[in-house]
């Protein structure tokens, strides 16, 4: 067989070809569908934060801020720990982004505070001098839309087996109770603000979009 391979170099060729070919398969598939589970600690965003993410995709916050550090030394000096598969399990779609008019997000959680999101929202160049970002004064005023974001997280439970109820999160069996946990969450994040209003609406049961995109801002981490 090999006498025989070895008189005729295409067919040789073409066996070497198969033969690594099946080898590196066989390497890569197992170790691409270990990297493609969600990474451990990475949980489903919560409905507050699902209402979070709707008003960042909204206000087009993805057209100046990526989510995706790349594996790099400037990026991980910058940003930290470069992105991992896994780590966009629950993410859909995805916000990568390939344009940085302003820093990347992906682990803003871990640096950036409820008050210092509250100001940068509300006057940027207070906390970012020279910032080209606008202000978001709609955000302290508009609602965020609770319902919506649990209409969203109970399909993707349904439909794509998105793990809530082992999470440690049973808002999604009920729409009512749902709003009571978002809005106790909502009322641990306007404890840190300072905008009264926006503490006030709180407390009269009302969540305003500042807050949802807050708690959103805060679980990237």
């Amino acid at each position: 067989m090999f006498h025989w391979l070895e008189q005729r170099p295409f067919f040789f060729a073409v066996a070497v070809f198969l033969t690594v070919a099946f080898a590196g398969i066989i390497e890569v598939i197992p170790d691409f569908a270990k990297q493609s589970q969600p990474t451990v600690g990475t949980k489903p965003y919560t409905v507050l934060e699902l209402a979070g993410r709707h008003v960042y995709i909204k206000d087009s916050c993805n057209a100046c801020h990526s989510q995706l550090i790349r594996p790099f030394k400037s990026e991980t000096d910058r940003y930290g720990m470069y992105s991992l598969s896994g780590e966009y399990a629950y993410d859909r779609p995805f916000l990568w982004g390939s344009k940085r008019t302003g820093p990347d997000l992906m682990r803003v959680g871990n640096y950036r505070t409820t008050g210092w999101h509250e100001n940068h929202m509300k006057a940027p160049s207070s906390v970012v001098p020279g910032t080209v970002m606008p202000a978001y004064p709609h955000m302290f005023t508009n609602l965020a839309d609770i319902d919506t974001a649990f209409a969203e997280a109970k399909t993707v439970k349904e439909v794509f087996g998105v793990p809530y109820d082992k999470a440690g999160m049973p808002e999604l069996g009920d729409l009512e109770k749902a709003r009571f946990l978002a809005l106790r969450e909502a009322q641990i994040i306007a404890a840190d603000m300072k905008d009264q209003d926006v503490k006030d609406a709180v407390a009269a049961g009302k969540i305003p979009q500042i807050v949802a995109i807050i708690a959103y801002m805060n679980s990237l981490k």
